[in-house]
């Protein structure tokens, strides 16, 4: 049986040592193709280019790996790989990262990781985002590698269900082992941002994003708790947003 083929994508650019590690470890499971961007993407969410060019590079970067640099967003690279580089061939596995910093909650909207993940979904492919809590360029990823592995092979062998991509943040490396995988929901959090207003050396203002992350839930079945608990947390995620339980109310309520 020939290896399934797995398809590695980022946010933080093909060059990131996240990459790099994702790469080594789909290397054990099958044949890996990558495709990601040339430079950092992160905060892009779902955006894909319109109106300008699209520039697909091949890169020698990672030794006997088909590599691709894309000039676009995270989502734009899946899009390329899908259309234009494998054509008829359909990836075995999508998985994204590992990201440098949490995706966990409300940040899962603004990633560039898991767009490409759910990108991946929406042309129905199992996916995966891998997030490291850790915001180093040059994070400790040494305690990574069993975990990552057997939530992919776990993913190859029995699949995900349809139009889902699991959202899966680790843990940063600690004295204490991790504890475990928890599949669990969203935590009710979110960035209260504030704009802070400055001048450039020109005298001309200018406003720089600032603010804190709040989380308001207090349950223990949430991504942040599990974090907190040093447990690795796995969220499925999925691209239908429609608001179904407020579909009754809106017809229910409102005289349209």
């Amino acid at each position: 049986m020939s290896k399934p083929l797995i398809l590695v994508s980022n946010d933080d650019g093909i060059t990131s040592p996240g990459i790099a590690k994702l790469v080594s470890l789909m290397k054990k499971l099958g044949e890996v193709i990558v495709v990601a961007p040339d430079s950092p993407q992160s905060g892009m969410g779902h955006a894909i280019t319109v109106g300008d060019t699209l520039r697909l590079t091949e890169n020698n970067i990672f030794k006997d790996i088909a590599a691709y640099e894309c000039s676009g967003t995270p989502a734009d690279c899946v899009k390329l790989a899908k259309h234009h580089l494998l054509k008829d061939q359909k990836p075995d596995l999508v998985v994204s990262g590992i990201n440098h910093g949490s995706n966990t909650s409300i940040s899962v909207l603004y990633s560039g990781t898991m767009s490409a993940a759910i990108e991946a979904a929406i042309e129905g492919t199992p996916a995966i985002g891998f997030s490291l809590c850790d915001y180093s360029h040059d994070a400790d990823m040494s305690h990574v590698d069993e975990h990552i592995l057997k939530i992919a092979s776990e993913t190859l062998k029995k699949g995900i269900p349809k139009g889902i991509a699991l959202n899966v943040n680790i843990p940063p490396k600690q004295n204490q082992n991790i504890r475990g995988i928890k599949i669990c929901r969203q935590a009710n959090a979110r960035w209260e941002e504030e704009f802070d207003q400055r001048v450039d050396p020109n005298g001309r203002k200018y406003f720089w994003m600032v603010g804190n992350f709040v989380n308001h839930d207090k349950g223990e079945d949430n991504d942040e708790w599990a974090i907190a608990q040093n447990y690795i947390s796995l969220v499925p995620c999925q691209f239908d947003l429609t608001g179904h339980h407020a579909i009754s109310i809106l017809n229910d309520d409102w005289d349209l």
